[in-house]
């Protein structure tokens, strides 16, 4: 008998998962949002990483030549090195956000300790370029001083102590919202479309007639949704490591396994309730995708949620997706297992409640 209840639940999964492959635009619908949502925060990260600069360099002299090493080594520009004539032409075309000059008798000044001051000309189409070039140059000049060490006429030491032991790129940072959004979008789409496909296609009849226990349909079910998601999270997951974006070491790489399958049945739970209420693909493509889409921004997936606005934070509070995120980043980004017991037991409960969700609208819409 339990052999016959795990044959038919085979069954129904495969056929589930033949579908999906089967049907290019569902497959376009698990995997596009994710994607653009990916190539925005790499666009994102280009404009916002360094800013385009020309540095001109009017003086030969040691200490000109060593501020302008400085400016080069400060990682926070794109230098492009030019002459004042094609510095103007670059700025006044938007080929650079800024022009640097430095003065021709930098070194004389700075050795005779007079005030050197240094040029910035800066288009302020742009508040977040112009304030970002504001606060780097003022930094660049504080290291060219600290670079002087004894012979320098401001005394100025600088000591980072760093709270994390890694430093995580702007892109690289938003590639775990991505591959949440792709968990939630494709468990939630394709479990709803597994049940709402038997109505539509008036297939749920045959299920009803057919000589096997509800249970097993309704697990085929969830489970289908569960492993479209899972697996799809688990590639691009691997694909991150191979690029280099996503790096869990040792036992950090079950914690996060335990985490996307988490948030694949919390998805796939959800779907299937989705999926028996509503009993119609068109409507179920539409639902599944902006419920995906608003639990994703609600957790903060664009951004850092600890700088976001109170009342986000506090309905991020709710949200599962939160925590599977906090655990992803602790385990993949800084190899840590802050919080972990917190987060897996959110999406723990979290998961059967959309899987007790998914059962009773499976249940009920089955039993009408």
């Amino acid at each position: 008998m339990l052999s016959t209840f795990f044959r038919v639940v085979w069954v129904i999964l495969r056929k589930d998962i033949a579908i999906f492959l089967r049907q290019p635009a569902n497959m376009a619908a698990t995997i596009l949002p994710p994607v653009a949502f990916l190539l925005i925060g790499a666009l994102g990260a280009v404009a916002v990483g360094r800013n385009p600069v020309a540095l001109v360099t009017l003086d030969s002299g040691a200490k000109g030549q060593q501020m302008a090493q400085i400016f080069h080594q400060a990682d926070v520009f794109r230098i492009t090195d030019t002459t004042p004539a094609q510095a103007k032409t670059l700025l006044n075309t938007v080929k650079v956000a800024a022009v640097i000059t430095i003065p021709a008798d930098f070194t004389q000044r700075v050795s005779a300790h007079q005030s050197a001051p240094i040029e910035v000309t800066v288009n302020n189409l742009n508040l977040d370029f112009t304030n970002d070039i504001r606060r780097s140059v003022p930094d660049a000049i504080t290291q060219f001083y600290q670079a002087q060490g004894s012979a320098s006429p401001i005394a100025v030491t600088m000591h980072e102590t760093n709270l994390r032991q890694r430093d995580i790129e702007l892109f690289q940072y938003g590639v775990l919202p991505t591959i949440l959004l792709l968990l939630c979008i494709s468990g939630i789409l394709n479990g709803g479309l597994a049940a709402a496909r038997e109505w539509e296609s008036y297939t749920v009849k045959e299920l009803l007639l057919a000589p096997v226990a509800r249970g097993a349909i309704i697990l085929g079910k969830v489970l289908a949704g569960f492993s479209i998601s899972f697996i799809l999270g688990t590639l691009v997951l691997l694909l991150g490591y191979i690029l280099g974006w996503t790096q869990p070491e040792g036992i950090y790489w079950l914690t996060t396994l335990l985490t996307l399958a988490l948030i694949a049945l919390f998805s796939a739970g959800l779907g299937v309730a989705i999926g028996a209420a509503l009993q119609r693909i068109q409507p179920v493509l539409a639902v599944s995708i902006n419920v995906a889409v608003y639990l994703f921004f609600l957790a903060g997936g664009i951004g850092v949620l600890a700088f976001e606005p109170d009342w986000l934070q506090n309905i991020a509070a709710f949200v599962p997706l939160t925590y599977g995120r906090h655990a992803l980043e602790q385990a993949i980004f800084y190899h840590s297992a802050d919080q972990f017991s917190l987060d897996i037991s959110i999406l723990i409960v979290s998961a059967a409640i959309t899987i007790t969700l998914g059962i009773l609208a499976m249940r009920r819409s089955l039993s009408h």
